[in-house]
C-alpha cells in the first residue's frame, strides 16, 4: 500500500497558519513513509472562496518550502482537485445514498428547522435533529416534492447508542449518536457539504491517513458511517491538538496574527516558521529546537505527537527567527533575504505609484515610505496627541474598524473604503477626521502616502495587526469597554 496523505484548505480569506501546520504533518508523515502528499482545493462556499485566496493559499506553502505531488496547479491521475469542479460526482453520489436508504431529501423550510430545535430546547433534549424528527406527513412531502420546494440532501444516522471511532493517537473514541445530527450532504444549491465531499474525495482519490485537526473528531461518526453506507475502506484518522494562544485558547485571528501572510511580510524566514510549526507538539528525538523541514522528515514518527495544546508563542517564533538570521544567513544569504522580503520588484512596483509624486530626491523616500519595509510602527499614546477624539471614541474607532475589516473575503482598496465610508457615518465624521488615527496606526505618522492605499498593499493581517497594535498603544479595550462596544456594533 501506497500511503497517500493530503491537505484541504478552504480559499475564503488569508493562509493560516494552521493549515500549514497540518499540512506540514501530512507532508512529513506521506514522506516518512515513501509516500504521496495530495493539496485539494475545499471551494464548495460559491459566496466566500476566491481565485485570489486559492493562489495565496498555494503561494504560501511553497514558500515555507511544502510540495504537494497532486494538486490544481500540477494535476494527477486523480483530478479534478478543486471541489467546484467535481459538482457531478458528489450529486451522482447522493443519489446512490438516496437510493439505498441512506439519505433522504429534505424540504424543511429554516424556520420550520428553528421551530424544532426550539423545542428540543426547552424539553431539555439533545438538540441534534434525526431523520424522525425532520419527516413530513407523506401528502406534505409528496406535494413539496411536487410543487419543487427547495430541498437538501440528509444522511440517516442512529438515534441511540455509541459510535467507536478509532484515532492513531487517541486510540479508541466514543461519541453519542444522540449527539449527532442527520447531516446536510448536498445543499439547496446542489453543493456539498464538507461531509460528503470530503469522505467521495478521500476514497477516488486514495488516501489512506486523514491527519486534521481535532475540532474535527466530533465529525468522525458521520465519515465512518458514509464509508458504511458507500463500503469503502476508511482511512486511518489522526487527530492533531489545535493551536493554542498562550492563554491557551484555540489561535484565532483576534487575539494572534494567524495569517501566513503576516509572518512573510513581518520579514520572519520561511525554513524559521517551518521549523517553528514542526515543534507544535512534535519533537525531534535528540529535542533540539532548530531543525530544517529535511530533518524533520528524516526523523518524524507521528507517535511523537504530544496532545497538549501546542502554545503558538510569537516571542518564541521570533527568537527562532533570529537565531537562523545569525546562524544560517552569510552577508550574501542575508542581503538575498532582504531583496525576497521586502525590496523585491513586485513589492516595489506596488509601492512607487505612491512615493513618486511626493517626493523630491530620493532621501525623500524613505521617511515617506518606511512604513512599507517595516513591522508595527513605533508609536505610543502621545502619537495621537493631535486626534481630536475622546480617548474611548478613539479605542472604538479602532476596535470597530478591525471588526469590520475581519470578515472582508476580498482584500482591495474599494471593498476597504466602502467599509470605511459606513463607519465614518456611524460616527458622524468626515473621511478626514475618521481617517486621522487610521493615519498613525497604519503608518506611525499623521500625515504620509494614501492610507487606504497602504492598507490595501501591506494586506489584511498586516493591517489589522498595526490597528490591534495601536489599541493596546492606547491602553487596550477594557472587558466593560468590550461589552458596550459590542454591543453596539452589532446594532450597526
Amino acid at each position: 500500500m501506497t500511503v497517500r496523505t493530503r491537505i484541504a484548505p478552504s480559499p475564503t480569506g488569508d493562509p493560516h497558519v494552521g493549515t500549514a501546520y497540518i499540512a506540514l504533518f501530512n507532508l512529513c508523515f506521506a514522506r516518512q513513509h515513501d509516500g504521496q502528499f495530495i493539496l485539494r482545493i475545499e471551494d464548495t462556499d460559491r459566496v466566500r472562496s476566491t481565485a485570489e485566496s486559492e493562489q495565496m493559499i498555494l503561494d504560501s506553502l511553497r514558500w515555507l518550502g511544502l510540495e504537494w505531488d497532486e494538486g490544481p496547479d500540477v494535476g494527477g491521475p486523480h483530478g479534478p482537485y478543486r471541489q467546484s469542479e467535481r459538482g457531478e460526482i458528489y450529486a451522482d453520489h447522493a443519489r446512490r445514498l438516496i437510493e439505498a436508504g441512506h439519505a433522504f431529501r429534505c424540504y424543511r423550510t429554516s424556520e420550520e428547522l428553528d421551530a424544532l430545535r426550539e423545542a428540543r430546547k426547552a424539553a431539555g433534549m439533545h438538540l441534534a435533529l434525526k431523520p424522525a424528527d425532520l419527516a413530513l406527513p407523506e401528502e406534505e412531502q409528496a406535494r413539496r416534492e411536487r410543487e419543487g420546494w427547495p430541498h437538501v440532501v440528509r444522511m440517516k444516522v442512529p438515534a441511540s447508542g455509541a459510535c467507536v471511532v478509532q484515532d492513531m493517537l487517541r486510540g479508541r473514541i466514543e461519541v453519542d449518536w444522540a449527539q449527532v445530527d442527520a447531516q446536510i450532504l448536498l445543499k439547496s444549491d446542489g453543493m456539498p457539504t464538507y461531509h460528503l465531499a470530503n469522505v467521495v474525495d478521500d476514497h477516488l482519490m486514495g488516501i489512506t491517513h486523514v491527519l486534521r485537526g481535532e475540532e474535527w473528531i466530533n465529525s468522525a461518526p458521520k465519515h465512518q458511517l458514509l464509508y458504511e453506507y458507500f463500503g469503502w475502506e476508511m482511512p486511518q484518522l489522526c487527530h492533531m491538538p489545535l493551536l493554542r494562544n498562550p492563554d491557551k485558547s484555540k489561535l484565532s485571528k483576534r487575539k494572534n496574527p494567524t495569517s501566513i501572510n503576516y509572518y512573510r511580510r513581518m520579514g520572519y524566514l520561511p525554513q524559521a516558521v517551518t521549523n517553528y510549526l514542526g515543534r507544535m507538539g512534535w519533537s525531534m528525538p535528540d529535542e533540539r529546537e532548530k531543525f530544517s523541514l529535511a530533518e524533520m522528515m528524516a526523523h518524524f514518527d507521528i507517535q511523537r505527537v504530544s496532545l497538549g495544546g501546542p502554545v503558538f508563542d510569537l516571542e518564541k517564533l521570533t527568537w527562532l527567527n533570529g537565531l537562523y538570521i545569525r546562524e544560517e544567513l552569510d552577508d550574501e544569504a542575508f542581503l538575498q533575504a532582504l531583496r525576497e522580503w521586502a525590496f523585491n520588484e513586485q513589492y516595489v512596483r506596488e509601492i512607487l505609484p505612491q512615493v513618486r509624486p511626493r517626493v523630491e530626491t530620493l532621501a525623500d523616500v524613505v521617511p515617506l515610505a518606511g512604513h512599507f519595509f517595516s513591522g508595527l510602527p513605533q508609536i505610543d499614546e502621545t502619537s495621537f496627541d493631535a486626534v481630536k477624539l475622546e480617548r474611548e471614541d478613539l479605542l472604538k474607532l479602532l476596535q470597530f474598524l478591525v471588526w469590520r475589516f475581519e470578515p472582508l473575503p476580498s482584500w482591495h482598496k474599494e471593498a476597504l473604503l466602502a467599509e470605511v465610508k459606513a463607519l465614518a457615518g456611524h460616527f458622524g465624521l468626515k473621511m478626514k477626521d475618521f481617517l486621522a488615527p487610521v493615519f498613525i496606526a497604519i503608518t506611525g505618522s499623521p500625515s504620509s502616502t494614501s492610507v487606504m492605499d497602504a492598507m490595501a498593499i501591506l494586506g489584511s493581517d498586516m493591517t489589522r495587526a498595526r490597528l490591534r497594535h495601536a489599541i493596546g498603544v492606547l491602553g487596550g479595550v477594557s472587558k466593560k469597554q468590550a461589552k458596550r462596544f459590542e454591543k453596539e456594533y452589532r446594532e450597526l
